[in-house]
């Protein structure tokens, strides 16, 4: 793990009003995460998790501390600095895909390469090269209706990757998969983590993600109630056969 922490919030506060009443989501996170972590968010329903994901993703600013990426002070940027920032450094998978209907898989996979401005030729075949490298390359040139939910939140996983964020951040990405889907693609997201040196951080409660992390952070009532380093489950059932 490098000394210099890819992500840091300090004392990270949130707070919505609706019509003049206060409902505090973040009550003072403070955490560092980094380069190469597998690492989950935790907690019930109301925990803050979504909450805290969008502010490291920079979808959203804190009412009170500061969040750091790579050193640099998030509260400083404006809103186009954000959005650069956004589209370099940090990729989103999210529960409902967010794939653009019009677009074929390889297009949806290309498209953050194309906002980036890599020449056409160079994020084709980035794109068919990850796709191939998650085993969907057979759906190119499908669209995403004509595709199962796992066949999709692997293509977002692609979109997310294809850029080679410094963070990708994925917001409950199993939650509409069935089990065998979802342990597909856990296992998948971890190769990309392991081989890749993918950094991924997630919000999720679901057990079957939570057993396979690195690193386990839960949060009660917007506040860190633990933060555990642990051996992933699969990690443990291989020590247990050998």
């Amino acid at each position: 793990m490098s000394s210099s922490p890819l992500i840091q919030t300090l004392d990270v506060k949130k707070t919505y009003v609706t019509e003049s009443v206060e409902t505090p989501a973040l009550r003072g996170v403070s955490l560092e995460l980094h380069k190469r972590e597998f690492t989950a968010i935790a907690g019930p329903s109301g925990s803050g998790k979504s909450t805290l994901l969008h502010l490291l993703g920079g979808l959203d600013r804190p009412t009170e501390g500061e969040i750091f990426l790579q050193g640099q002070p998030m509260s400083e940027l404006s809103k186009d600095q954000l959005a650069k920032l956004r589209l370099s450094s940090i990729g989103f998978v999210f529960q409902a895909y967010n794939l653009i209907p019009v677009l074929t898989v390889l297009e949806n996979t290309a498209f953050v390469l194309e906002l980036q401005g890599v020449a056409r030729r160079e994020r084709i075949s980035r794109a068919q090269k990850i796709l191939s490298e998650l085993g969907i390359e057979q759906y190119a040139d499908q669209y995403p209706h004509r595709i199962s939910g796992g066949e999709q939140q692997r293509v977002a996983v692609a979109r997310a990757v294809v850029g080679e964020p410094s963070i990708v951040l994925a917001d409950e990405p199993t939650a509409n998969l069935d089990t065998a889907t979802s342990h597909d693609l856990i296992d998948l997201m971890r190769r990309l983590n392991e081989h890749k040196g993918a950094t991924f951080l997630f919000a999720t409660h679901d057990s079957r993600l939570l057993d396979r992390v690195n690193r386990l952070i839960t949060l009660i009532d917007g506040a860190v109630a633990e933060d555990v380093v642990q051996r992933p489950a699969d990690a443990r059932i291989e020590a247990a056969a050998s």
